[in-house]
């Protein structure tokens, strides 16, 4: 008897899933991130017998905007779909007559009555949609509930300090890879997987990666205040450090961090402020008017001196000698030095990178290469020394500095004293110079 139940079911529920299937889902609440598709089945429809977990081939599952949909198959994802419309299931292990070659899905119906035979009547398969919300789930909120350290850097002032800073805001991710997601967080899930079972490890996983990235910016020197307007960089920080864990591990992308308040500790803050003031002292000018500042509002304090002006001026002057002889005037002119120097020392070394190699300056200033200025005509200025015979450098002891000949004696040398060309032989020079026509007499004599 058991057998023939078992035959007679097995024949039932292979017709009854002969009916093609239709998944739908409506729109995702904001805190559901993974649903179980369902067949939608109306008031007139006929296909109200087949099992729940068996999709026949053939099949059509609807995909919103927003949505991403998987088919599982005895626990393996087959099928994976993200572009919205209709999509039809035409590969599935499950026949249909409604699909396909009728002769060749009739032997295949008969063939799995055969296998749920086996299985007692059961279908011995299981096959189930999913549907992923891949909008981006927003307002999640954070807070440091212990000081982050972060590094406040300066060179323009010599500042490079450690604070204490907190901060908070709202943060936004979305599910960038569904399978990755399917596979290490929700898997096999009987109807739906929320937020609220996932928000605590990701707000606690979020806030450990705010150090590292908060490092980031404190390395474009950034100040705390400034912080808020760098989200983008923070969250391409952020993401950079959560990439592991996130990105690799669980499919999940930072959208957006939109901080609502960077605060630090008030001696922190004070601090900073102090190390900006002095930095302000080292400009001569900024001194000056400091102390003109100072020196304007202790006069005024004198003048009201309740034992008398001549007391508060007495003591206004023990005050300057005090000060060890600092006036404003020195150090209104010390800056007005350093602002007229400031161009010269920039434009120096600019000027020698571009000055060509072998080059020499004229007397009226002008840079020239060749031997004639072509703006004066002037000659290029004679080199003072003797000529070496062996290999032509120019020396001033009495041997070679470059190949060690020893300086010749007796015979005079001879450079033309008008535009100072030298013979390739300095001691037998030709009677006319051939660069400016000058007649070689003694004093072309080196």
């Amino acid at each position: 008897m058991g057998l023939i139940s078992a035959v007679i079911n097995s024949a039932g529920s292979v017709m009854a899933d002969q009916w093609k299937e239709f998944f739908y889902c409506d729109s995702l609440a904001k805190d559901v991130l993974v649903v179980k598709g369902q067949k939608r089945i109306g008031p007139n429809s006929s296909n109200t017998k087949g099992a729940d977990n068996i999709i026949s081939n053939g099949s059509g599952i609807a995909v919103n905007e927003g949505q991403c949909m998987i088919i599982v198959e005895q626990g393996k994802v087959v099928e994976i779909c993200a572009e919205p419309g209709q999509f039809t299931w035409d590969s599935s292990s499950e026949p249909s007559i409604f699909c396909g070659s009728l002769g060749k899905n009739i032997i295949n119906t008969f063939k799995t009555i055969g296998k749920r035979i086996s299985y007692g009547g059961d279908t011995g398969k299981d096959q189930r949609v999913y549907y992923f919300n891949t909008k981006e789930l927003i307002d999640n909120k954070f807070g440091t509930a212990n000081p982050v350290p972060f590094r406040v850097v300066d060179s323009k002032i010599g500042l490079d300090i450690d604070v204490s800073l907190r901060c908070s805001g709202v943060f936004s991710y979305r599910i960038a890879d569904p399978i990755l997601f399917y596979a290490n967080v929700c898997g096999n899930v009987t109807s739906a997987y929320t937020r609220s079972e996932i928000d605590s490890q990701l707000k606690t996983e979020f806030i450990s990666a705010l150090q590292p990235a908060l490092g980031k910016l404190s390395a474009l020197e950034l100040r705390p205040n400034q912080i808020v307007a760098h989200t983008t960089e923070l969250e391409n920080a952020i993401n950079e450090a959560l990439s592991a864990k996130w990105a690799e591990l669980r499919g999940l992308t930072v959208v957006s961090v939109a901080l609502g308040s960077v605060t630090l500790p008030d001696e922190d803050a004070d601090m900073i402020k102090q190390a900006q003031r002095t930095a302000i002292m080292k400009d001569p000018t900024m001194a000056a008017a400091t102390l003109v500042g100072a020196q304007a509002d202790a006069m005024k304090a004198a003048a009201s001196n309740s034992a008398g002006a001549m007391t508060g001026f007495m003591g206004l002057g023990f005050a300057q000698n005090a000060g060890g002889g600092m006036n404003a005037q020195n150090l209104f002119a010390m800056g007005q030095q350093n602002q007229q120097q400031a161009p010269q020392a920039q434009a120096a070394p600019q000027a020698a990178a571009a000055a060509p190699a072998g080059s020499w300056t004229c007397k009226c200033g002008a840079t020239v290469t060749g031997k004639f200025c072509p703006e004066c005509g002037s000659p290029k200025p004679a080199e003072d020394g003797w000529t070496c015979p062996t290999c032509g450098s120019i020396n001033k002891g009495k041997f070679c500095q470059n190949c060690g000949a020893k300086k010749p004696a007796g015979a005079p040398l001879y450079r033309c004293d008008k535009c100072g060309w030298e013979p390739e032989d300095p001691y037998n020079p030709p009677k006319f110079c051939p660069e400016c026509g000058d007649v070689f007499d003694d004093n072309d004599i080196k």
